[in-house]
């Protein structure tokens, strides 16, 4: 039970902490950060894709199988805000 009181607290830890980080960013920021968040991302889908890859169990398969699905849903939908944020930028013709 210890254990899950511990990760309970660093999820929550964490999750003030990066919001906080979030918050202070100016707005000229948002799009490099963004595509930092799309890299590790990325990295995750890797990640995800290597451990359903090795099938250990039906459980891993199982959460492996919704981490890609996740980190799919996440890199495809930041580069397409990265997108739209990029062509705000552009000029008119």
């Amino acid at each position: 039970m210890g254990v899950w009181i511990l990760g309970l607290y660093v999820f929550v830890l964490s999750m003030m902490v990066g919001f906080e980080l979030i918050r202070k960013v100016p707005p000229t920021l948002h799009t490099p950060l963004m595509s930092g968040a799309n890299a590790i991302s990325g990295i995750t889908l890797v990640g995800a894709l290597l451990v359903v890859g090795e099938g250990g169990g039906r459980w891993t398969v199982i959460l492996g199988t919704a981490a890609v699905i996740f980190a799919t849903i996440n890199v495809v939908g930041g580069f397409l805000v990265t997108h739209r944020m990029l062509s705000m930028f552009r000029k008119q013709d």
